[in-house]
């Protein structure tokens, strides 16, 4: 087995991020990728941080590791809102040179339809919630948390950060979605997806539907079968999924080396 050329860095979304020693946002994803010879880092980024802030946090990361590593470029396998981060740390921020590839996973490239409907909560109230997450992230490490505003830049329809996100073409773009087809693989999740699916009949893996989660080359769903959105990051997995998911990463970056990135 070769691997890559450039290192890997898993970026993560929202909610899911690594507490400390505690928690790892990727479960055990990292470590089989390591364990397969892979040089592997996750994002050190906020859970709820706005899409601007955790792309400046995410270049940071990156420009360490490129003066730890002498490593001219990185790849990046990003899961949810972290593939928006990353894209606008590739088109705004000029990271354009040091990143190889970006692989998007459940990413709501066109926004997501159970942040439109949080949004739409009375506005007291979306505040009040919001207070008491961004309080809990900072107490999990999170430098700026602004759970509101991350609801707001995430919904569908016009939007000022989405909308006209692209990335450079020195950059290699493929993305992948999921999809719930069993509601019993993941309760959490199965709510979200009811809603999306029987009140407007959209496939989806519980918060991103099939077709937002498309941009560059769309490689199609992650796994055969049915995946939540958490169980694609190997959170609240079942145990005869969970080699599945992590074959399913190890297949990413096989073909990132074959590709010589």
């Amino acid at each position: 087995m070769s691997t890559t050329k450039y290192p890997i860095i898993l970026v993560h979304g929202i909610v899911l991020r690594d507490v400390f020693s505690l928690f790892k946002a990727f479960a055990g994803i990292e470590n089989n990728l390591r364990k397969a010879g892979y040089t592997v880092y996750t994002s050190d980024t906020d859970g709820f941080g706005t899409v601007e802030n955790n792309a400046a946090q995410l270049k940071e990361q990156i420009l360490r590791i490129r003066e730890n590593t002498g490593c001219e470029k990185v790849n990046l396998i990003a899961h949810s809102k972290g593939g928006l981060d990353s894209k606008y740390m590739i088109q705004q921020l000029g990271m354009e040179n040091y990143v190889a590839s970006l692989t998007t996973i459940s990413t709501p490239h066109k926004g997501s339809r159970m942040a439109s409907t949080l949004y739409r909560l009375p506005k007291g109230l979306a505040k009040f919630l919001s207070m008491w997450i961004d309080f809990a992230y900072s107490m999990f490490g999170d430098k700026a948390a602004d759970s509101y505003a991350v609801c707001r830049q995430l919904q569908e329809g016009p939007n000022q950060v989405l909308d006209n996100l692209n990335v450079s073409d020195k950059v290699y773009c493929r993305s992948y979605s999921a999809k719930i087809e069993n509601l019993k693989d993941d309760f959490m999740m199965s709510i979200p997806y009811v809603i999306m699916r029987y009140s407007d009949g959209v496939a989806s893996d519980g918060l991103v539907s099939v077709e937002s989660a498309q941009f560059g080359e769309y490689k199609g769903e992650c796994l055969d079968g049915s995946v939540s959105h958490t169980e694609i990051v190997g959170f609240s997995i079942k145990s005869n999924k969970r080699e599945r998911v992590y074959a399913f990463y190890r297949k990413l970056a096989e073909d990132l080396a074959e590709m010589g990135f």
